[in-house]
């Protein structure tokens, strides 16, 4: 009679990838403040979040070190949209 199927140890890297998702909507979420962005622009990175975080939760198990990059893409989505609204829109 053979045992239970042995499982692969679960990756931290998902982990981090959710961590640092938790971070970027702390950067989002303090946009408007320190920034002056204007609403419509904190509700596409909010869109642009929330996608991220969907794909994060469909790649937790499948793909886990794609997971801890994610965060890294949104911030630079987020660092590339401040520094072009400051530049070209006025944000101050």
């Amino acid at each position: 009679m053979p045992g239970p199927p042995l499982r692969e140890p679960l990756s931290p890297w998902p982990i981090v990838g959710l961590i640092g998702l938790t971070s970027v909507v702390f950067l989002i979420g303090a946009t408007p403040i320190a920034v002056g962005a204007p609403w419509w622009a904190i509700s596409v990175l909010v869109v642009v979040w929330l996608v991220a975080l969907l794909l994060a939760i469909a790649w937790f198990t499948t793909r886990p070190r794609a997971v801890a990059a994610i965060p890294v893409v949104v911030a630079l989505v987020w660092l590339g949209t401040v520094l072009a609204g400051a530049r070209y829109l006025g944000w101050s």
